[in-house]
């Protein structure tokens, strides 16, 4: 029974408690990247923990849905990201003790640890979407947001000769539930709008979302408003996407401003954006929300990343308690903060560095052009690409897209470099 694996040596089988001055639970791009981090600050005895053997650079689905990027190149061995000197435990974190100051894992490992950081993603809740399950991958339904299913999604957008193609955003406003790149739903749509428009194709684009808008900053959602109707795509907000009939394929929606009635809408292929929430074993742990909003995901200060109750725990990336949108430049700005904090924690000082809630969302918009959506936790526009209108549909952005930002991922961020 497998427990951890060092990188560059034989798996150890052991069920015999592993105590480390630091441990991260989840080896994505929030758990490497501060592990990365550390390693360059000189901080030693740390671990993770993460079950997986393979890392995803999950931006780039949107592009395999697409057609323009395959989904093998999303994808990379995770041993070759573990920094030198931290000890991977490859195994899954199934219980946090935050008093105990202890993590229990699958195969019944106990890791102690000094200090923790929780960066474990966050998981689709496939259930609360009545028949979705049984049939994605299938009958025309498939969705961006899982390795097997992107290259799914062009195969569906290539066989759609007429009819409709409907896309959907979850209920993000529902307590405790988020999604991870909140653009992603939309800008798949359009890229399949662009095609449908390339190949002379009688298709109807529909994007339904269950929020009030086409996109929470004003700045950008005119923008994305003016692509929408350069389509004719139709958008139906306060719909959110509660069942799937793949037989009739009909999508059956509940009204948010109606609350007593649905409406059932045909396709002729779908693509789901997921409700996803923190996984289990940080729900129903004493570091996470117990109300509100962010019910389930980790309690954390919202500027130091600090927990608000235990001082040695610390949180990024998705499954933290952050009204931001959830994305790999969001946990590029948190990463150093993070540390930073941690560092300072460890020394016996308080924590001084302060995330302003900085995200970004490369909304593609067409092949061959993006608008990069930067802006802090008030909504307000935040730009760092000097001399540069991102809020317009560029080509350059594209390219920034498609080649630059994952060669940042894998290069520099992966890397504790950036």
């Amino acid at each position: 029974m497998q427990t951890y694996t060092e990188v560059g040596s034989a798996p150890t089988r052991s069920r015999k408690t592993i105590r480390q001055r630091v441990v991260i639970i989840g080896g994505g791009t929030g758990g490497i990247t501060v592990a990365a981090q550390l390693a360059r600050k000189g901080v030693h005895d740390v671990a993770i923990i993460e079950p997986s053997t393979r890392h995803y650079y999950q931006p780039l689905w949107t592009l395999v849905g697409a057609g323009v990027a395959k989904a093998e190149q999303s994808v990379r061995d995770e041993a070759r990201y573990i920094p030198k000197g931290v000890r991977w435990i490859q195994d899954y974190a199934v219980e946090i003790d935050p008093e105990q100051q202890l993590i229990c894992t699958r195969d019944g490992v106990r890791v102690q640890y000094d200090f923790l950081v929780v960066a474990p993603g966050i998981v689709s809740d496939w259930d609360k979407i009545e028949g979705a399950a049984e049939t994605l991958g299938r009958n025309g339904v498939s969705t961006n947001y899982a390795y097997d299913l992107a290259p799914k999604t062009w195969e569906f957008i290539q066989g759609t000769k007429e009819g409709v193609a409907l896309f959907t955003m979850p209920n993000t406003a529902e307590s405790g539930y988020t999604i991870k790149c909140g653009g992603a739903p939309q800008k798949i749509a359009y890229m399949a709008a662009d095609y449908f428009r390339m190949m002379g194709r009688p298709v109807k684009v529909i994007y339904a979302t269950a929020g009030g808008l086409l996109f929470g900053v004003p700045e950008f959602c005119t923008v994305l408003q003016g692509v929408c109707e350069r389509y004719g795509i139709e958008v139906l907000t306060k719909h959110e996407l509660i069942g799937v009939d793949p037989v009739r394929k009909v999508a059956r929606f509940a009204l948010k401003d109606k609350p007593s009635e649905t409406r059932e809408i045909e396709f002729d292929m779908l693509h789901i954006g997921p409700p996803q929430r923190a996984p289990e074993f940080v729900r129903e742990s004493p570091i996470a929300h117990q109300e509100g909003q962010m019910v389930g995901f980790v309690e954390v200060d919202i500027y130091t990343l600090q927990h608000k109750r235990y001082p040695n725990v610390f949180s990024l990336g998705d499954a933290a308690g952050l009204p931001t949108s959830r994305t790999g430049a969001a946990v590029r700005k948190q990463a150093p903060v993070l540390v930073n904090n941690l560092i300072q924690v460890m020394n016996g000082k308080e924590p001084t560095k302060r995330y302003n809630g900085y995200t970004s969302c490369p909304l593609v918009t067409a092949y061959g052009r993006m608008v990069l959506a930067e802006f802090d936790y008030s909504n307000n526009p935040t730009p760092t690409v000097p001399f540069i209108d991102t809020c317009k549909e560029r080509f350059d952005m594209w390219l920034l897209k498609k080649y630059g930002l994952p060669w940042m991922y894998w290069n520099l961020m992966l890397r504790g470099l950036a």
